[in-house]
């Protein structure tokens, strides 16, 4: 067994095990049935040194467990400071303010139910329907809401989805990168401890006396000692049902969802858009609108767009188009990208129980953003805490 630990997957779940693993001096292999590294990270970069994200837009300073990794590969220096621009809500086809489609009566008349509402025990909605007022939730919030994990977070676990987390004082509270948060990526990517092999698709794990098997598509194999799997519940369900049956039984309750997105890049001067972090749409008819105007570019805009999987390219763009008010030839670039997303339903932490039970003790380690939360910070904790299971084995 040429690897110590081989890793499925190179999301930041599966990168910040092998950087941990690599860390604590083991021989780390990534696989990874893309070309490029990322999984929900990931930033379109165009020649002309513009760049753009597709998944993850955002870090804060109370991701901690992120910002000592960043600290471990000197990247600090490389954070950008996002510029102070506002979200915007979609109403019809009018860009308006978030306050002025709220009920101001309705939020003072919630207040006193602020301090006696718990999020434990509730759903997203049941939470902060009582905090806004249910009229204020279905309307407003909802759709804002929505757009954080990109699918409705209504029946989310209330503690899931926001968290209060220590801050970094010495950290810019919200920020990006040089080059996007793909910069992450690429440095984990760079560490000569870790080996990684893009292209290839994992198709099965396999129990190999005192190691695992992982069977490639074209019928090659590798083995390791320990095995992380990184990848959305319904991947690691499908590797996991020949060799591991009662682990792929805790993974399946697991709900995932397929978001589409669409990136669009269009020279400044071709959409009277006001600069925007992001518009939401009342109606749903996308999740959201993230926009590069948080990292102003003196030449450039850029814009992605996120959507229920199953939309058809044509109509995205037709939408975009509409949004930015600009006909199809002014848009340059266009990027598309589909992702799975973890949608954890109210009890969730019973299934990460159940799988945290069925994975104890054995080689077999499981990361990703349906344990803690959908955060960056989620993944990186879970990938953590996985890690040293691992080392607390041998």
């Amino acid at each position: 067994m040429e690897y110590d630990v081989i890793v499925v997957g190179s999301g930041i779940s599966g990168m910040s095990f092998a950087h941990y693993a690599c860390r604590a001096g083991l021989r780390t292999l990534v696989l990874e049935k893309d070309v490029s590294l990322g999984g929900c990270i990931h930033s379109q970069r165009l020649d002309n040194g513009f760049w753009l994200e597709l998944g993850a837009h955002t870090c804060y300073n109370s991701y901690q467990d992120l910002i000592r990794i960043l600290e471990e590969r000197k990247l600090l220096s490389t954070l950008l400071r996002r510029k102070r621009v506002p979200f915007r809500l979609l109403v019809g086809d009018r860009v308006r303010p978030i306050a002025r489609e709220l009920s101001i009566f309705e939020l003072l008349m919630s207040v006193p139910r602020v301090l006696g509402t718990p999020k434990e025990g509730n759903t997203v909605r049941g939470y902060y329907s009582r905090i806004v007022g249910r009229g204020n939730y279905d309307r407003v919030f909802g759709p804002l809401f929505a757009a954080v994990p990109s699918q409705r977070a209504d029946g989310f676990p209330a503690n899931m989805l926001f968290k209060r987390r220590q801050r970094r004082k010495d950290v810019l509270r919200s920020f990006t990168m040089t080059g996007g948060l793909q910069t992450i990526i690429d440095s984990i990517a760079a560490d000569p401890g870790i080996k990684f092999q893009p292209g290839a698709e994992v198709t099965e794990l396999e129990k190999c006396g005192e190691g695992i098997q992982v069977r490639l598509a074209g019928g090659a194999a590798c083995s390791a000692r320990h095995v992380a799997l990184a990848v959305p519940a319904p991947a690691a369900t499908a590797l996991l049902s020949h060799s591991f049956s009662a682990v792929a039984d805790a993974v399946s309750p697991v709900r995932a969802s397929p978001i589409y997105s669409l990136g669009v890049v269009v020279r400044r001067e071709a959409t009277p858009l006001e600069p925007v972090a992001g518009i939401i749409p009342l109606d749903s008819r996308f999740f959201s609108m993230v926009s590069r105007d948080t990292v102003p570019d003196p030449a450039w805009r850029g814009f992605a767009f996120h959507f229920p999987s199953g939309i058809r390219k044509d109509d995205a763009l037709a939408q975009a188009r509409a949004l930015l008010k600009v006909d199809g030839v002014a848009i340059e670039h266009v990027f598309e990208r589909e992702v799975v997303l973890s949608s954890p339903e109210f009890g969730h932490n019973q299934i990460v129980k159940a799988i945290d039970e069925r994975i104890s003790g054995s080689s077999l380690f499981i990361t990703g953003n349906y344990f803690g939360g959908l955060a960056i910070e989620d993944c990186v904790i879970r990938s953590k805490q996985e890690v040293a299971r691992l080392l607390k084995s041998i």
